[in-house]
């Protein structure tokens, strides 16, 4: 983020400069150049700079003294408020990378990869994102051992982690019912991978310090936080470990409080607040009380928008007050089933939402295709059923941007 502040001391300018964050990257330290610039993240919590971090441009004696009221003016400290531009953040639901399935033995047959699993204008869309973000159902390991009686268990060659950097993905929700399918240890081998391939992880950690930790962003201006957790299983114990304070685990919310503190520790130190959250009933459109019980209060804490996942399927979109719940992107590249999902576009600008824009996406084939208006059948038919899921005050128009009634 840029930010400049301007200092007067008598007739004299101070100027300091700071210079921004880097396009997908998160927050770097404070560092000074070789210019003596100060470069810096800037948060509302930032502390002020002193006056040994700027620049004094000395006076020039052959300018115009400044009238004694220009002196009084300028002799306070003015921080010029930064415009903040826009930033594009896109979100996508399951993804899985288990040799084992039919998605990924299709994988391994093409001649591309990933790359020719999803469609050219899905990659596009995600690598173009400023923050690009899909829920990982699954660890990366080769150790560990499956969970006793759990019927589906996953497990993906860390190689693999290589496929988010292809398609731009920069952050991974781990707050879900597979992440410790093979236990402590190829959870802790996931958090090693992940940050070997430079992608970010929320809603599991090493601890429950950790896992509580919400993810910041800086992009043009905006400081951006992401935090998420699972409320699946609901039967408890369950078999997805919770994190404590001396053991890896994910992050759950089978009651609201421990992601509605998250949630307002994340929001009092940024601009925006994501809430991704695994919740709901597999194979069911229709969300349900429990989910909306949680997206109250996690609007209330503080969150600007609620992005969910698990049920597999599409699940309607509500409005909050002014907050938009996205109860179940579905799967995105998953498994072998025909099924309806989506990719979900939002855009800020001034550190608010300026367009929130649904992708009528369909899995077949072990393939994941963007529905284009006018050319693909589908388009029309999928932006009809998520007007049926969806609550009375959701509008979504003919190119699927969501807006509330």
């Amino acid at each position: 983020m840029k930010k400049l502040f301007l200092i007067s001391i008598c007739s004299f300018s101070i100027l300091l400069t700071a210079c921004g964050a880097s396009e997908k990257s998160t927050e770097i330290p404070v560092s000074t150049d070789t210019d003596n610039a100060v470069e810096v993240t800037w948060s509302e919590s930032s502390e002020e700079k002193n006056d040994s971090d700027a620049i004094v441009i000395e006076d020039n004696s052959t300018q115009e003294k400044a009238s004694t009221a220009d002196m009084e003016t300028e002799a306070s400290t003015e921080e010029i408020p930064e415009e903040a531009g826009e930033v594009t953040l896109v979100f996508a639901g399951d993804m899985d990378f288990d040799d084992r399935y039919t998605n990924m033995i299709a994988l391994r047959s093409r001649p591309n990869g990933i790359l020719d699993c999803l469609s050219d204008s899905l990659i596009e869309r995600m690598r173009n994102a400023d923050i690009c973000m899909i829920n990982n159902e699954f660890p990366y390991s080769n150790g560990g051992s499956p969970l006793q009686n759990k019927k589906f268990t996953f497990r993906a060659d860390p190689s693999t982690a290589e496929f988010l950097t292809l398609l731009g993905v920069d952050i991974v929700s781990l707050a879900n019912n597979h992440a410790y399918d093979y236990g402590e240890e190829a959870l802790l081998d996931t958090f090693n991978t992940l940050s070997d391939n430079g992608i970010e992880y929320v809603g599991a950690g090493h601890n429950l310090s950790e896992a509580m930790t919400p993810k910041y962003f800086t992009m043009n201006g905006t400081r951006i936080s992401i935090v998420a957790a699972t409320q699946i299983e609901r039967s408890l114990p369950p078999d997805t470990k919770e994190a404590t304070d001396s053991s890896a685990g994910v992050l759950r919310c089978q009651t609201a409080d421990n992601l509605v503190s998250v949630i307002k520790e994340a929001k009092e130190n940024s601009d925006f607040c994501v809430a991704f959250v695994h919740w709901g009933s597999e194979n069911v459109n229709e969300y349900d009380y429990s989910q909306t019980e949680l997206a109250n209060a996690f609007a209330d804490a503080g969150a600007d928008i609620i992005i969910g996942a698990h049920p597999h399927v599409l699940q309607g979109i509500d409005y909050i007050g002014n907050v938009p719940v996205l109860y179940s992107l579905g799967n995105y590249w998953f498994n072998s089933k025909t099924l309806d999902t989506c990719l979900i576009e939002l855009k800020l600008s001034n550190r608010e939402i300026e367009s929130l824009q649904f992708i009528p996406c369909r899995q077949h084939d072990c393939k994941t295709e963007e529905m284009i208006k006018d050319t693909t059948q589908d388009f029309e038919r999928i932006l009809a059923d998520m007007r049926k899921y969806s609550t009375n005050n959701v509008n979504i128009d003919e190119n699927g941007f969501v807006n509330k009634q």
